[in-house]
């Protein structure tokens, strides 16, 4: 059995894997790797998905844990693995136990993992633009140093995401980040006309992490709405009228 290709970066010195939709068993929509259980996918094939991502990066499938995501800025301390699907409802996780693996699913929002070697703690957020306006990595980065890491020696890098070519927003979206912060401004280009506009989430995402001390910042080069035989996007599958969506799983491990 192949196992799935995954992408990573330098900047964590840690085994970790942001995964595309190749080299599952899923069909369908949701082919191949799907990895949310929170779909309509058969739990069956989102569990192989997950074990291929896990055996991937020389991972125990039984030591990965995810989430019940739900847009907001709570972090979850992992200290035991918890059941498939089990998971609390919060959008990151930290952990500084050796063989726990963090898993988060997107399908468009920035999924960001995180790794401070020196101390062995690493972390794992889904950042769409509600999280990350209500601080879900500086959250991250929080929960982090309380396990003993320190953020100038925290890397942190963001995966595959909506690109901000991809991401035409209306007025509601871009008065909900300028009304946190008027230099949010910069994260936003012209649209097609005076009432949308193109928002930036990695680049929202890039800097809210500087700020809160990262030593380093890895960005996406991927766009997840474009690329799709590789990646799942919700964006996507609105355009086209809707339907069932897989989601891509990241992962890190100690």
């Amino acid at each position: 059995m192949s196992l799935p290709p995954f992408l990573s970066v330098s900047a964590l010195a840690v085994r970790h894997g942001f995964f595309t939709r190749e080299g599952g068993v899923s069909t369908g929509a949701f082919a191949a790797l799907n990895g949310s259980l929170g779909g309509e996918d058969a739990r069956a094939n989102v569990l192989e998905n997950r074990a291929r991502a896990a055996r991937a990066l020389g991972a125990d499938p039984a030591m990965m844990v995810g989430l019940t995501q739900v847009h907001g800025a709570a972090v979850a301390r992992v200290e035991t693995v918890w059941a498939p699907g089990a998971g609390p409802a919060a959008d990151a996780m930290v952990t500084a136990r050796a063989g726990i693996a963090l898993a988060i699913v997107t399908a468009d929002c920035a999924p960001v993992l995180f790794a401070d070697t020196k101390a062995g703690v690493i972390g794992a957020a889904h950042a769409g633009w509600r999280g990350a306006l209500a601080g879900v990595l500086e959250a991250t980065v929080a929960a982090m140093v309380a396990l003993g890491a320190a953020p100038s020696r925290i890397g942190a890098a963001i995966g595959p995401c909506i690109a901000k070519r991809s991401y035409e927003v209306g007025a509601d979206l871009r008065a909900a980040v300028l009304g946190q912060d008027a230099a949010n401004a910069r994260f936003f280009a012209p649209g097609r006309d005076a009432a949308h506009w193109q928002f930036d989430l990695p680049g929202l995402c890039a800097a809210r992490l500087a700020a809160a001390g990262t030593a380093t910042v890895a960005l996406p080069a991927s766009d997840t709405v474009t690329e799709a035989a590789r990646f799942f996007s919700h964006r996507r599958r609105t355009l086209a009228g809707g339907g069932p969506i897989g989601h891509q799983l990241s992962v890190i491990v100690l």
